[in-house]
């Protein structure tokens, strides 16, 4: 049996086996059992009692993040010429239509999010080939088909994610950074689940959220006791 090296142990003797932890509680303490170099990602996996086969009880939504996720997210704006000038104050990285059409269609997706307008749905629509499996298809739902292209790409600089219930039953998502505080990592996780618990679908029975785990990259998983967000 392998050695627990000196972090390993001092991680193992700060987390209890078994234990939920508040939501407050769990914000300072994924900082502490971090130890990597770099600046990990903070991750939250939300299981709920749904049935995600069940078109009534998927789960999706959109929440703006209070303390941003800490990522630098790359935007494009597929938009007709009168959307440009905005979309580019907004902050978008990349603004045009046809010619990035035409560059997605060659393999290029080098983006992180894809805002456009319904208008221009006839042209992008047949990029979900090459999109969808990327989950960088635009959709209505998540707001990145709308009308006032120039909010969304402010929306989605600012901390705006979307997430959705995988196949398992489980919501993931990236809430920030570990440099953030306890304080921001607290503001943002519970942002993010008070969201998920106001999407409860009418159909769902039993218990709504089964178990919260916070954790790094890299980090073990902190349970978190649903009844310190509510």
């Amino acid at each position: 049996m392998s050695k627990l090296t000196k972090n390993q142990k001092a991680v193992a003797d700060k987390i209890e086996i078994g234990k939920a932890y508040t939501l407050r509680e769990a914000s300072q303490l994924v900082k502490e059992i971090t130890t990597t170099k770099f600046d990990a990602s903070l991750d939250i996996d939300v299981r709920l009692g749904v049935d995600p086969r069940k078109a009534n009880q998927m789960v999706r939504g959109v929440v703006t993040l209070p303390n941003g996720t800490g990522k630098v997210v790359r935007v494009l704006a597929l938009c007709t010429p009168d959307q440009e000038t905005a979309a580019k104050e907004a902050g978008a990285d990349y603004v045009g239509l046809d010619e990035y059409v035409e560059k997605i269609k060659g393999g290029w997706t080098d983006v992180d999010v894809i805002i456009t307008m319904p208008s221009c749905m006839g042209k992008v629509g047949p990029l979900g080939r090459v999109l969808g499996p990327r989950g960088l298809m635009p959709n209505p739902k998540s707001g990145t088909v709308t009308m006032d292209v120039a909010k969304a790409v402010k929306d989605v600089k600012g901390g705006k994610i979307d997430f959705k219930v995988d196949k398992t039953g489980i919501v993931h998502a990236s809430i920030g950074k570990i440099s953030f505080s306890p304080e921001q990592i607290y503001g943002n996780a519970k942002e993010f689940i008070q969201t998920i618990i106001k999407l409860k679908p009418a159909t769902a029975k039993g218990t709504y959220i089964k178990s919260i785990f916070i954790s790094s990259t890299m980090s073990k998983g902190i349970k978190v006791d649903p009844k310190s967000v509510e």
